[in-house]
């Protein structure tokens, strides 16, 4: 049966006509939907914060000692590179709002280009601790304290898992730029780009708390 494009009205108490609006098109479901989403993830990283602040707690020689080895330069750069590529993410929103599309695109391939950056800058940093015995289960890490092992533990699991965050944010930033081509995503329908500039916003506020807990603690040290 063919299906009829006449939009379907319901009305009020008061008589007053109202369009029903599909789920797809449910703006507040959408950003509630999301936010239920990020309270998930913020569960988990918290969870993994606590374990870290408890170890560290009882290890804390040998968590400075591990935290002195690694490169604090590089990890500060990585830093800034996610703070600027959140700066192109929440501008490419405005421009969208404005209905800028082609400086709103510009924007996103931008943070798509630093989110690519700190991939190869964590790639390179990975590959010097492997290069040096330093991964989970190896017989140099084995052979340190416990603690320094517990470290080394956290660290590429939290780094890992955050790691996995920026990939599957470069997915969803492609995502958009592919409806916005479609004019899926316009002016007027702009919340997959909004979710995915907040889902951006807590990528790069756990590396805030990522950087400090496991690159400064160890200055002084190295």
């Amino acid at each position: 049966m063919e299906q009829s494009n006449t939009p379907e009205i319901i009305y009020d108490k008061q008589g007053n006509p109202h369009e029903v609006v599909d789920f797809n098109n449910d703006y507040e479901g959408a950003k509630l939907g999301f936010w239920f989403f990020l309270f998930t993830e913020l569960m988990l990283f918290g969870a993994m914060f606590l374990v870290f602040t408890f170890f560290f707690y009882r290890f804390t020689d040998d968590f400075v000692t591990a935290s002195s080895t690694l490169n604090i330069v590089l990890g500060g750069i990585n830093t800034f590179v996610l703070l600027i590529s959140t700066y192109f993410m929440g501008m490419s929103l405005i421009n969208l709002k404005n209905n800028e599309i082609s400086k709103a695109k510009t924007k996103i391939y931008i943070t798509i280009l630093f989110s690519v950056i700190f991939l190869v800058i964590k790639y390179f940093e990975w590959m010097t601790e492997i290069n040096h015995g330093i991964y989970p289960d190896s017989d140099i890490l084995n052979a340190k304290e416990h603690g320094e092992v517990l470290f080394f533990g956290l660290y590429f699991t939290m780094t890992g898992l955050h790691g996995i965050h920026i990939i599957v944010g470069i997915l969803l930033m492609s995502w958009v730029l592919y409806l916005i081509n479609i004019k899926k995503t316009t002016n007027t329908n702009y919340v997959v780009l909004e979710n995915v500039a907040l889902y951006w916003d807590l990528v790069h506020l756990v590396w805030v708390f990522l950087f400090p807990l496991f690159y400064i603690i160890g200055i002084g040290r190295g």
